[in-house]
């Protein structure tokens, strides 16, 4: 071989190792930061509950008994009216429930918007199913707990029961 073909072999490999090189880069980058993100308004005093767009169905609710906490189907949670918010960074608020699905997440178009580092974009989604209020999952990175339990699949949500979600924690409640 000739030597300039040796130099062209090695700046040929040298470029392709370089390009190789970046792209691990940008892929940790991408996965540790994800992409460009807007600068948020500050909170608002009260939440707005405006219109939910429904984010990508992770799993379609099953036709069989949902589960519960504790290990039953179903429960006494169609009574439930409000949301409260017992302790994270909106503790105390009380969103009305009027049958329609609740989409939580750290997405503005969610209806209940809870900024923190441990709700993904679209954490979760509650929802009435019957009498029953069942909490979905979305796939969540760092998942959603009923009553301390993390659940995999669509889950009804008793009166009083604590859902944490990210660093925030919230009770179905009766209007009393």
């Amino acid at each position: 071989m000739s030597d300039l073909t040796l130099l062209v072999l090695r700046v040929a490999f040298l470029a392709l190792l370089w390009v190789f090189v970046f792209a691990v880069v940008y892929a940790l980058r991408s996965d540790l930061f994800g992409g460009r993100v807007r600068k948020l308004p500050a909170e608002p005093v009260a939440a707005v509950r405006g219109p939910v767009a429904a984010p990508p169905a992770v799993q379609s609710l099953p036709t069989s008994p949902v589960v519960t906490p504790g290990g039953g189907t179903g429960g006494l949670t169609g009574a439930a009216t409000r949301l409260v918010i017992t302790s994270g960074g909106k503790s105390g608020l009380e969103i009305p429930l009027d049958g329609d699905p609740l989409t939580i997440g750290r997405a503005s178009d969610s209806g209940l918007q809870i900024r923190d580092d441990y709700t993904s974009t679209h954490h979760a989604r509650l929802l009435l199913w019957g009498q029953d209020w069942v909490i979905q999952d979305l796939d969540s990175t760092n998942g959603t707990f009923v009553d301390g339990r993390r659940i995999e699949q669509p889950t009804t949500v008793p009166l009083r029961t604590s859902v944490k979600v990210g660093a925030t924690t919230f009770e179905l409640r009766t209007s009393a």
